[in-house]
């Protein structure tokens, strides 16, 4: 209770009741009246967040919590490590803004607050990729997709600034073309995080090449077929100078030596097959404008198609010469119609016009 002390003290108080009474009016509401209205902060109220990114080392109220006003740049904890997330509970956090007198701020049902460190993430396809775009070219290796790569040690993914744009920079590399060893440090330009990291790798790099090889062991003379050659990568130290390639017609050439299954295929192993054998009965052709001859021979040694080689005519015994054109068959080069003519008439019994294989066969 107030307690007036003067004459004009009480007139005046009598004064300042009335002027209230007029303006907020009775302190009651009568009945069938509206109540007076409730006065209500017009500030937002603290909202804690479940979950936040945050780029900077270190948590600012602002990242915790909603609506946090004048102290949201203070900062109350340290970040997780780059493309990290972290949690931190509602009680540490709360216990960190009492001296920043935020009481009451609203925590619904949120025990815990999920903390990620923003980061670019540098994958495990990143670094063998730049591994091997830094050797392609280099040390006498030939290009990227011809390389294949085997680290030492298990290659991890690792994390750095979102504001670093920096790729991996070759720091220090060497490569020994014997061993096929490799040795490589990479560094990232303005990124504290990868400094962290290490980046220095250790492995082989062999270079790879399709070659031609048997898929079964092959004797000399043997004429191959398409079943019997197979295209593989092998390592190019591995692959002769003169291997035969890909692109080579292999399939129906004849092996000039023995080759094991999986060996590759040198060009000098193969040569055209065989269409005549030594000691062969072969069919002789003599052709001139309007007339062909032909009679039985047989061969003295053995030749591919084009080849030239000798035969014995077996009827008249003379020894020709002639070319291999097809198989079991000489086109002749040395002998004359006339002695052709005889020893094709003698095979068909000197029957004018008879057929058989010795037989004359005028040209049209």
């Amino acid at each position: 209770m107030i307690r007036f002390t003067s004459r004009f003290s009480r007139r005046a108080a009598i004064l300042a009741a009335a002027v209230a009474a007029a303006l907020l009016g009775p302190l009651t509401a009568a009945p069938g009246q509206a109540t007076e209205p409730v006065l209500v902060d017009p500030r937002p109220v603290p909202m804690l967040r479940r979950a936040v990114l945050v780029s900077d080392p270190l948590v600012r109220i602002g990242d915790l919590v909603e609506n946090a006003g004048a102290v949201a740049a203070v900062p109350v904890f340290r970040a997780p490590d780059v493309g990290t997330t972290g949690s931190v509970s509602t009680a540490l956090v709360l216990d960190a803004l009492r001296p920043h007198r935020l009481f009451r701020v609203e925590v619904g049902d949120i025990t815990e607050i999920e903390v990620t460190r923003a980061g670019r993430i540098v994958t495990v396809a990143d670094i063998q990729a730049r591994i091997l775009q830094a050797f392609a070219g280099q040390y006498g290796l030939g290009e990227a997709s011809n390389l294949t790569l085997t680290v030492e040690r298990d290659v991890r993914p690792f994390a750095v600034e979102p504001t670093s744009h920096g790729e991996l920079v070759v720091a220090r590399s060497s490569y020994d073309p014997r061993s096929t060893r490799f040795d490589i440090t990479f560094e990232v330009p303005g990124s504290q995080a990868a400094r962290r990291v290490p980046l220095r790798f250790t492995g082989t790099l062999v270079e790879m090449t399709e070659a031609v090889i048997v898929t079964r062991a092959v004797q000399r003379g043997d004429v191959l077929k398409t079943t019997d050659v197979l295209i593989e990568r092998r390592p190019r130290h591995e692959v002769p100078i003169d291997a035969a390639s890909p692109r080579d017609r292999v399939a129906g050439l004849a092996i000039r030596q023995n080759l094991r299954a999986g060996q590759v295929i040198r060009r000098g192993d193969l040569t055209k097959p065989d269409l005549v054998r030594r000691d062969d009965t072969v069919t002789m052709i003599y052709e001139a404008p309007g007339l062909m001859l032909t009679t039985r021979g047989k061969a003295i040694e053995s030749g591919a198609e084009g080849d030239m080689i000798t035969a014995v005519n077996v009827q008249s015994k003379r020894t020709v010469q002639g070319i291999v054109t097809g198989a079991g068959q000489i086109t002749l080069v040395s002998a004359t119609p006339r002695v052709l003519a005889a020893a094709a008439v003698e095979s068909a019994g000197s029957v004018p016009g008879a057929s058989g294989p010795g037989a004359l066969k005028p040209g049209e």
